[in-house]
């Protein structure tokens, strides 16, 4: 029982912590016009709802019950004319930051955890997060292929969604 309360209070934790970065995420999608860093964005979106189900089907397995976590405002720095996407870049970088503090905090933390299945899908998550990460960093580097090169010609129409087209 012991050990059951003790992954409770982890998974409860690193679930807060995920939900904390997803809804983060959500809000600065919503200010990136780059068709190829908001495809990115919607891309970690859709990795971090797949992280929460799991983890919230763990929690509901061990009898509790998942924080919820508002979605924070966020702005952008004033446009820049020689790099139109420079405004967003301070948050792509405060994202990169955040999820290799993340899994930093995770790692050791994620090894207390007494349930195989459940430290397993810590360590999933915590690499998939560091994929996030590498996004993030490449996105800082300029690279803007970052979820696979299109077809010669194709375009996007130089736009983004207004809404969010994973849900």
């Amino acid at each position: 029982m012991a050990t059951e309360n003790h992954d409770l209070e982890l998974l409860t934790e690193v679930h807060k912590d995920k939900l904390t970065a997803r809804q983060r995420h959500v809000a600065v999608a919503r200010l990136v016009s780059d068709y190829e860093f908001n495809n990115a964005y919607q891309y970690v979106i859709n990795r971090e709802d797949t992280h929460l189900q799991w983890l919230e089907a763990a929690i509901a397995r061990l009898g509790g019950t998942p924080a919820t976590v508002a979605e924070p405002a966020v702005t952008a720095s004033a446009s820049d004319k020689k790099n139109p996407n420079g405004k967003f870049l301070p948050l792509v970088s405060e994202d990169s930051k955040a999820a290799a503090d993340l899994v930093a905090k995770w790692r050791p933390k994620s090894a207390g955890i007494t349930s195989d299945r459940d430290r397993k899908l810590a360590g999933v998550i915590l690499g998939e997060t560091l994929e996030q990460k590498r996004f993030f960093d490449q996105m800082l580097g300029g690279k803007d292929d970052l979820l696979g090169r299109r077809m010669k010609g194709a375009s996007t129409g130089d736009g983004v969604m207004p809404v969010r087209w994973v849900e």
